[in-house]
């Protein structure tokens, strides 16, 4: 039983966290996935828009997900060495200096592999998302009717 842990914030979910997860799940027969806490949204990139919680359960219920998990503030090794996986899935984008020499250093031997890029949709980043919204917004483009 191959066991493959991704992460990422999840915060609002798009084709490319589907892409992501979908080629993760396709290394293995267990996909744990790892929501980033709130705390480390905030240090790392933004104030999250959606609860760790709700965002944890979101990804849980796509179907390439096993199970989904909360991560840990502090130690960013911590959980792998928790979950134990066999292989790590980072996507295209996710920053990861050292993490092969760093799981070595403590013992873990989880082969780390790079996911692929998303490119069938130019809506594939939150960040591309809030833009669009923006744009619809300035635009006054967003809502149409009474609601």
């Amino acid at each position: 039983m191959v066991k493959v842990m991704a992460t990422g914030v999840f915060d609002l979910l798009h084709m490319g966290h589907v892409h992501y997860l979908r080629e993760a799940k396709a290394m293995g027969d267990e996909l744990v996935v790892v929501v980033a806490t709130d705390e480390t949204v905030r240090r790392r990139k933004h104030v999250p828009i959606t609860p760790q919680e709700m965002r944890r359960d979101l990804v849980e219920a796509l179907k390439p997900v096993d199970r989904a998990v909360v991560g840990r503030t502090g130690d960013p090794l911590a959980i792998v060495e928790e979950l134990k996986p066999d292989v790590i899935a980072l996507g295209y984008d996710q920053r990861a200096e050292d993490l092969e020499k760093r799981l070595r250093e403590r013992g873990i031997t989880a082969r780390v592999v790079r996911c692929s890029p998303y490119t069938e949709h130019d809506l594939h980043g939150t960040r591309r998302i809030i833009r669009k919204i923006e744009e619809k917004l300035q635009n006054n483009e967003l809502y149409v009717g009474d609601e």
